[in-house]
């Protein structure tokens, strides 16, 4: 099987797994304020997730961060975030830590071994090699479970709109994924597909940011994708974005926090596929391109 079957694959698991997710206790409120959330790529968005969902109460922070600052972790209660549990920096700051607690798909890792907890990923997968969909999904819900307390929707309808959205939907080769305090995490998640499946020049912002920086980056006929609900700024920024042609992609969110990030999620994986079949890809970028993904292994474990 190709990886970008694989993608495909499983991404269409996504629904029937979450019919069956397990969520986790949520943690005491007393306690959040001491718990830091920490983990690369998409484990880090992951993290930012339980940050925005607890409104500001737990943070997220970068492994390498923590590694350069111990006295950060010092007394805190730190959630490591990693599908492989083999990252070396998360189990250099792991072993720092009083009590680190993995969340993990692998419970014979080095970073499970090193933890005094572990939380155990176990969505299904095709066992190929691709870009991340249902693993960071789960990871996702873990993350933002241990935070608050959750309801997930039906997602059939959420999935098959996100299909459908993204289906009419075309992108540039130059992409900007904006979103808010709950969305911002799954623009970077957006902009990571592209990086990994068609080696694209994707950038995330927030979207008041996004005006005040990577807007004089643009140029007619990049790519600028909204991940908000409708409403008069945004609408405004569409309005003036289309004038300098800019190709804007706002699709119409369903309401609801965990409703619109699983939306989005969807959106921005079909997004990716879509490019690639359209481009006739066999195989993501992050697999073809062996030198980049030799340097990037070097550095990660």
């Amino acid at each position: 099987m190709n990886t970008i079957d694989a993608f495909e694959k499983d991404i269409e698991l996504q629904v029937d797994f979450l019919k069956s997710f397990k969520k986790q206790k949520p943690i005491l409120k007393p306690l959040q304020k001491n718990t830091l959330f920490t983990g690369s790529g998409d484990s880090l968005i992951s993290s930012l997730l339980a940050e925005s969902f607890s409104e500001g109460m737990i943070r997220a922070m970068d492994p390498l961060d923590l590694y350069k600052n111990k006295h950060l972790v010092k007394s805190k209660h730190v959630y490591f975030v990693s599908i492989s549990g083999n990252t070396i920096t998360n189990i250099k700051v792991a072993k720092l830590t009083k009590k680190p607690i993995a969340i993990t798909s692998k419970s014979d890792s080095r970073l499970a071994k090193v933890s005094d907890d572990v939380i155990l990923l176990d969505a299904p997968t095709h066992h190929v090699f691709t870009a991340g969909s249902i693993t960071f999904l789960e990871s996702a819900l873990t993350c933002i479970s241990l935070v608050k307390s959750l309801s997930i929707p039906k997602p059939d309808g959420i999935f098959k709109k996100a299909k459908s959205d993204a289906k009419k939907t075309r992108v540039s080769k130059k992409i900007y994924v904006l979103g808010n305090l709950l969305t911002f995490p799954i623009a970077m998640f957006c902009a990571a597909k592209f990086y990994e499946v068609m080696g694209y020049d994707a950038h995330y912002s927030r979207i008041e940011q996004f005006s005040h920086m990577e807007l004089f980056s643009a140029n007619r006929g990049d790519t600028v994708i909204i991940f908000e609900a409708k409403n008069a700024y945004n609408r405004q920024l569409a309005k003036n974005l289309t004038k300098v042609g800019i190709n804007v992609i706002h699709p119409n969110l369903p309401s609801g926090k965990i409703p619109q990030m699983l939306y989005c999620t969807f959106f921005s994986q079909f997004l990716a596929l879509n490019e690639a079949r359209t481009k006739r890809k066999k195989d993501c970028h992050f697999v073809t391109a062996k030198n980049i993904r030799n340097v990037s292994n070097q550095m990660i474990y």
